[in-house]
């Protein structure tokens, strides 16, 4: 069993499954570059995904990913001990208080939108405790 810190990849898959594995990672990344450039979308889920998947089936590719200015540093935080900014914490937050707005002007019936604000209200909660990454110290 692994352990948060732990690096030690999963073995690539073969034969089709590593083809749906690469498949699925190019998706997530697909979907991801959307998230960058449509307000609500989610960005920071696909990038994770994609670097599950990666790691299943191409190594160079999780690398790439792990290097990436943009994707590069929240991946490498959730790989470090499922770690997210603040930053991250608040562009989730306010994306889905945007969304759950739209949800009580657009979904009827009223149970229905609870419903979906409280997923929300929990996935909310699940990460507004994850762990935040370690400021970095100034050198001197």
């Amino acid at each position: 069993m692994s352990t948060p810190g732990d690096r030690t990849p999963p073995p690539v898959a073969s034969g089709p499954l590593r083809w749906l594995y690469g498949a699925l990672a190019v998706l997530c990344i697909v979907l991801a570059v959307i998230g960058v450039i449509l307000p609500g979308m989610p960005t920071t889920v696909f990038v994770i995904g994609a670097a599950w998947a990666a790691t299943r089936s191409s190594p160079r590719l999780h690398a790439w990913l792990l290097a990436h200015r943009i994707f590069g540093p929240s991946l490498r935080n959730w790989e470090d001990g499922g770690r997210m900014t603040r930053r991250a914490k608040w562009a989730a937050t306010i994306a889905m208080s945007g969304g759950a707005a739209v949800i009580c002007w657009t979904i009827r019936p009223v149970w229905a939108a609870a419903a979906l604000i409280a997923v929300m209200a929990c996935v909310l909660a699940w990460l507004w405790h994850r762990p935040e990454p370690e400021a970095a110290t100034p050198p001197g």
